[in-house]
């Protein structure tokens, strides 16, 4: 049943246009986990997450610099390869300057029926972020509704948080079991069952999950003398990475970035006004960098994960260029090694092979190994 993610996941485009072809509906390619998907499967619309292809390519440059990062250009070259033209339309929610300039590239050149820009504020922690961001949901609603031909109600608003929220809850309760010692699942079956929610029908994905769930209870990969570590930092569905990192000995048991817990971790309250608590969520959820300001409110949260799943040490990584995460990072790495924990930092680019980070990675696992022994 887990391997169920990973062909998800290796196959999302082919799932996504027989999504279509079965149901009738419209999918939308989204560029950042700020856009409200609970609006969209409200209108029956199948949200999509645009991700990189993890390989070299040579068809962005003339629409959007080079010293943009990997994940953004990479992003780019698929739609201008057409892997994704069976998009209906695209959208963004204000994140980092470089994907919006990926979107907006990807909006000049490639046609799609629909195009949105979503202003989600900056300053989260502004006591008018809140009714500012519904005011912006509303009218996104309304954009909504004149693509699909159809009137969104307040039930069918609870309905697109409900079917997001169970989603949601049910991979929580998965991350739940990586805190015990005998690990039911790896890091990269982890990584798989999160990134294949944000390409295929949440319906699908929570009912295979519940599944998965269940078998946890008595499931064990063999990992309990493996070094337990965190992964944080920039967008990271590098398969070959994780995977490269357990087969060293170490087991990824939780992370931060926006392919994995600040995507889910944190649900839409269902009680009151639905657009004004779909706001409310995103305002309040785990902040990505662009947004943890003036008080960095994913500090806490980074450590009470390191405490809670026993992690021995962090992989911090960052997309190379990547301006908001490596103004980030220093304050990371300091309040982990205040916590005990030792840190490795590494610079990706989600278009290279990974394996000439495998000889840090072993000597990081080497050190690890060796304060167990003393």
């Amino acid at each position: 049943m887990i391997e169920t993610y990973k062909n998800w996941y290796e196959t999302r485009h082919e799932i996504a246009q027989d999504w279509k072809q079965s149901t009738g509906g419209k999918v939308l390619g989204y560029f950042c986990t700020y856009v409200p998907e609970e609006i969209l499967y409200a209108a029956n619309v199948l949200p999509v997450r645009v991700l990189g292809s993890h390989e070299p390519q040579n068809v962005t440059e003339p629409h959007i610099f080079a010293m943009f990062c990997p994940l953004c250009r990479d992003c780019l070259a698929q739609g201008l390869q057409g892997r994704f033209d069976y998009l209906d339309g695209i959208m963004i929610s204000q994140s980092c300057l470089h994907m919006r300039q990926a979107f907006t590239s990807w909006d000049l050149h490639i046609p799609t029926e629909f195009s949105y820009y979503l202003p989600m504020p900056h300053h989260v922690q502004s006591e008018r972020a809140v009714p500012f961001l519904r005011g912006e949901l509303e009218k996104f609603q309304h954009e909504v509704e004149k693509w699909t031909d159809r009137k969104l109600t307040d039930d069918d608003l609870q309905r697109g948080i409900e079917i997001v929220n169970r989603d949601r809850e049910l991979m929580k309760s998965v991350y739940m079991t990586r805190k015990r010692d005998d690990l039911p699942l790896s890091g990269l079956e982890a990584m798989y069952m999160v990134v294949s929610s944000q390409m295929t029908d949440k319906t699908e994905h929570a009912r295979v999950t519940g599944d998965v769930l269940g078998m946890l209870e008595t499931r064990s990969t063999g990992r309990k003398d493996t070094t337990r570590l965190m992964i944080l930092g920039s967008e990271n569905d590098d398969v070959e990475f994780v995977g490269m990192v357990e087969e060293l000995g170490a087991t990824i048991v939780q992370d931060d970035h926006c392919t994995g817990t600040r995507y889910f971790w944190d649900a839409v309250e269902q009680n009151g006004d639905p657009l004004t608590q779909i706001a409310r969520r995103y305002v309040n959820r785990l902040p990505c960098p662009t947004k943890d300001w003036p008080q960095r409110r994913r500090v806490g949260r980074i450590l009470e994960f390191a405490r809670e799943w026993n992690a021995a040490g962090a992989i911090i990584i960052q997309q190379k260029f990547c301006d908001p995460h490596e103004i980030d990072i220093p304050a990371i790495t300091k309040a982990l090694q205040d916590e005990g924990l030792k840190v490795l930092f590494l610079e990706l680019d989600v278009t290279v092979p990974v394996g000439q980070f495998k000889i840090r990675v072993e000597a990081f696992l080497e050190m690890l190994a060796e304060e167990d022994l003393f």
